[in-house]
């Protein structure tokens, strides 16, 4: 059984100063604890699980520490509206943000909702994006329900947060798309090798001072009369015209 200061810790977590504060992020359920578990960049600081779940992961669990605990105990940690079987303490990344952006790179502009930010690492992995550059005005990666919505991607997408404006300004040597409603058909440009896909937050859109430096803007043909398409969609769309 778990004491009520360590029960209380691993509540603090999913509270972001705390989560900054401690170095660390919470990962739960089955399939995404274990794919982290399978990372070499993640170090898993602690595992809390049924004592079933622990037994039939001895070896993907290692020499990790693990705490058996009982469904009441993992409701009062969990962060999810139906927990499952296991939850982690992860260490947080160390992911420096590219002084000179190499490859293809997706630039996020104050993207607010954690499952849009979420589906965009993985949507960002399923294409082999490697790094994500963010807004500061940007859900936080490490946020639980981010975390959640990646499945594990988060272990292998970088994702940073800068001044976006600032870097966007020093990458002088690459070519910026903005994702807009009046851009060029994306099915008229070629496949890229590199380039910064620069997507805007998804009410207001680009800003105004980012969207000035975009080299080129680009759109998803509309037929219908939607107003517009979730950020997240609209990312994986234009990916899948764009990646070579």
């Amino acid at each position: 059984m778990l004491s009520k200061s360590r029960l209380k810790y691993i509540q603090t977590l999913g509270q972001k100063k705390f989560r900054l504060q401690e170095g660390c992020f919470l990962a739960e359920g089955p399939k995404l604890v274990a794919e982290l578990l399978t990372e070499k960049r993640v170090f898993v600081l602690e595992i809390f699980a049924f004592e079933e779940w622990i037994s039939e992961n001895q070896q993907l669990i290692g020499q990790t520490a693990c705490s058996i605990i009982t469904e009441q105990e993992l409701e009062k940690i969990s962060q999810l509206n139906t927990p499952n079987q296991v939850l982690a303490v992860v260490k947080q990344f160390e992911n420096a943000v590219p002084d000179r952006a190499k490859g293809l790179i997706l630039a996020l502009d104050n993207i607010q909702d954690p499952g849009n930010l979420g589906t965009m690492i993985r949507i960002a992995d399923w294409f082999g994006i490697q790094q994500i550059v963010c807004s500061e005005g940007t859900a936080e990666c490490y946020n639980p329900k981010v975390v959640q919505a990646t499945m594990g991607s988060i272990a292998r997408v970088e994702v940073c947060y800068t001044q976006l404006e600032e870097w966007l300004a020093a990458q002088s040597h690459t070519q910026v798309y903005a994702a807009v409603l009046d851009g060029q058909d994306i099915r008229k440009l070629n496949p890229l090798k590199e380039g910064i896909l620069l997507i805007g937050n998804e009410s207001k859109g680009i800003s105004p001072e980012l969207l000035a430096m975009a080299n080129q803007r680009i759109s998803i043909p509309q037929r219908g009369k939607a107003e517009s398409l979730n950020a997240a969609v609209a990312a994986g769309i234009i990916l899948s015209h764009l990646v070579s």
